[in-house]
């Protein structure tokens, strides 16, 4: 399913097609009933169906029940990824997760928003791309169109407004460097 935008007046209409909004209802029925409610450790489960709605899971990923996804076929899960419940994933555009990256509680991953300097607000996508071995912390915001570079730790509630670096710590809103992340039990 690709994410078409179909209308730019957002006061006249929807900003995607029919198949869109309708792949969208069985999603979210699928949701309710199957991926909501599923027990914690059935990773794999939950897993089964984002790919069944065409998102691309690697191996060992653990998304939680309390994940909320807007679109799962604009999803790229890498192996052992971790997204922790209650984490948004606002997949109006593509979200792309690296391996081994983690996606803290109430994190927010927001790949659309509108265009404000024109009358009728429309609807513009931009992918997010999370690096391997990235941390966003809980309840931090990603904007749309951002690239988190590998290794760098979002903190708890920080703005992501623009692309970061890789292996550094960033805090605030707008989101600053830091300090260098360094690793200080790699093996030898």
């Amino acid at each position: 399913m690709k994410s078409e935008l179909i209308n730019v007046d957002t006061h006249t209409g929807a900003s995607f097609s029919f198949k869109n909004r309708f792949a969208r209802v069985i999603w979210s029925v699928v949701y309710q009933i199957l991926f909501r409610f599923s027990p914690k450790p059935l990773h794999g489960w939950r897993s089964f169906l984002l790919k069944l709605f065409g998102a691309k899971v690697g191996k060992g990923v653990h998304i939680y029940p309390g994940v909320r996804i807007w679109a799962p076929w604009n999803l790229e899960l890498h192996d052992q990824c971790g997204v922790g419940s209650g984490a948004n994933l606002y997949s109006q555009g593509k979200i792309t997760i690296g391996e081994k990256a983690v996606i803290s509680q109430g994190a927010y991953l927001c790949a659309g928003t509108h265009d404000y300097t024109k009358a009728g607000f429309p609807l513009i996508t931009a992918p997010i791309y999370i690096g391997k071995n990235v941390w966003v912390a809980a309840e931090a915001f990603v904007h749309p169109g951002v690239a988190i570079g590998e290794g760098t730790v979002v903190g708890a509630r920080a703005v992501v407004v623009k692309d970061l670096p890789a292996w550094m710590v960033f805090a605030g809103n707008p989101a600053r460097p830091i300090k260098d992340r360094v690793i200080t039990d790699l093996p030898i």
